[in-house]
């Protein structure tokens, strides 16, 4: 008659909290990990006892769940078998039913061991501490802020508009005066820089009444429907020096011009902006139109080189190029600067539309009468950036992020009024004043005027 030892002198070790499982099997068992340490998750394991599909180290051995749970039964009975056969039988995965008692002789043989077995009130004491510790993670989880539906629909009106207003391939670049870098002959230049007008009509205000009802396609801005190259050429025109000192200016001025004309259109999509008044949204967009631009432009900006890259080679612009048009390094340097602090703050969309939005929704620019309804709009806006760090930007990256994304605001108004007191030089020289667009000299009317 073959029978189980009566009991094993190992001492009871400790328990540990296992990883959530069906509640009654982790409360009966316990999974430990390979002795060894070094275990290859890409080889099989085989259940020590009938050579199954293994699933763990139960009760101190490699075994598949039949086996595991035939120990813990035999053992929790205090179950004597017999085997019916000559006492040492081969447990395989199909005749490990056919005998009990060298199956238990197996199972102690790999070392498992009943101390291992929780109690009826270890049991009960692990379901306790299951429970409580899915409380706790539930609490946890009500607790952490969450983007509220409407704060997500913000957010999308946001995307859309940046979508809508901000071409990723730069196709309508080709539409500009073409960039002329470096000197050039005086017949090359005047031939690309001579600026005509086909009528008085083509140049509308895009900041009146009627530019914020409907905002122009982007076929066919209105600002560039009237601007055309010139198939003469001048070779007289006094221009031409000029032209081949800032030979960039031209071309950088459409940039400009095309650039404002999107960022009206981004503003106007703004959850709120169109409830303030025609005086107001004129104040807000041309007080932060450039440092809109700026922002904007980031997307295009290469940490690798420091240039703005904007498709092709042709619309690729770096140091010498902005000098050309006419800025000097008192804009450049911190401009650069600007640039790549903002790169490595690594924004998401999100992050970058909400942003872009607070700037333009900013109630201490000079000029704005309803400042209460803007303050509000711009709070609000600034919740939902607060939020949608706490919930969607993963540490460490997040990690005082909304109070650098405001210093960025703080560093774009000293860039805003550095650009516009060198707009204000170039507008002193008439022959460079008249390579600006109407819609840049609308813009910075009261500066260049």
């Amino acid at each position: 008659m073959s029978q189980l030892p009566g009991s094993w002198q190992a001492p009871r070790q400790g328990m540990a909290l296992l990883p959530e499982q069906d509640m009654e099997t982790v409360a009966a068992s316990t999974s430990l990990p390979d002795p060894s340490g070094d275990f290859d998750r890409n080889v099989p394991r085989i259940c020590g006892v009938c050579g199954d599909k293994a699933t763990g180290f139960h009760f101190n051995a490699m075994t598949c769940e039949g086996c595991k749970g035939f120990f813990r039964r035999s053992m929790k009975r205090k179950a004597m078998f017999t085997c019916p056969f000559s006492g040492d039988c081969r447990i395989t995965k199909d005749n490990r039913r056919h005998c009990q008692a060298c199956r238990l002789k197996r199972c102690v043989a790999i070392g498992m061991m009943k101390e291992f077995i929780l109690t009826d009130e270890e049991v009960q004491r692990k379901r306790e501490m299951i429970l409580k510790r899915k409380e706790e993670e539930a609490l946890k989880e009500s607790l952490k802020p969450k983007l509220s539906e409407e704060q997500q629909k913000v957010i999308d009106i946001l995307l859309e508009a940046h979508h809508k207003t901000y071409d990723p391939t730069y196709s309508d670049f080709t539409k500009f005066r073409p960039p002329v870098r470096g000197h050039s002959s005086s017949s090359g230049a005047a031939k690309s820089s001579i600026l005509t007008q086909h009528s008085s009509d083509d140049s509308t205000d895009l900041f009146g009444s009627d530019a914020f009802s409907t905002f122009p396609e982007p076929e066919e801005p209105p600002v560039f429907s009237s601007l055309v190259l010139s198939e003469e050429s001048d070779e007289s025109s006094s221009m031409s020096f000029e032209f081949s000192r800032l030979s960039m200016l031209p071309h950088l001025a459409d940039l400009v011009s095309y650039s404002i004309q999107k960022v009206i259109g981004f503003a106007k999509m703004i959850p709120g902006f169109r409830e303030l008044a025609a005086e107001d949204q004129i104040v807000l967009l041309k007080s932060s139109a450039i440092e809109v631009i700026m922002l904007r432009s980031n997307q295009s900006f290469s940490l690798e080189d420091m240039t703005w890259t904007c498709g092709s080679s042709d619309f690729k612009y770096g140091i010498s190029e902005v000098t050309q048009a006419g800025h000097s390094l008192d804009l450049l340097e911190p401009l650069v600067k600007f640039q790549v602090g903002l790169k490595k703050l690594n924004l998401h969309e999100e992050e970058h539309v909400l942003l872009m939005a607070i700037c333009i929704l900013s109630p201490d620019r000079p000029g704005v009468q309803d400042t209460s309804l803007v303050e509000s709009l711009q709070e609000r806006l600034s919740e939902i950036l607060q939020t949608y760090i706490r919930c969607r930007h993963p540490a460490p990256g997040s990690r005082l992020l909304y109070a650098k994304m405001i210093q960025k605001l703080a560093d774009l108004r000293s860039l805003n009024e550095e650009h516009s007191r060198q707009y204000r030089c170039l507008s002193f020289q008439p022959e460079h004043s008249m390579q600006l667009t109407p819609l840049v000299l609308e813009v910075f009317g009261n500066d260049i005027s």
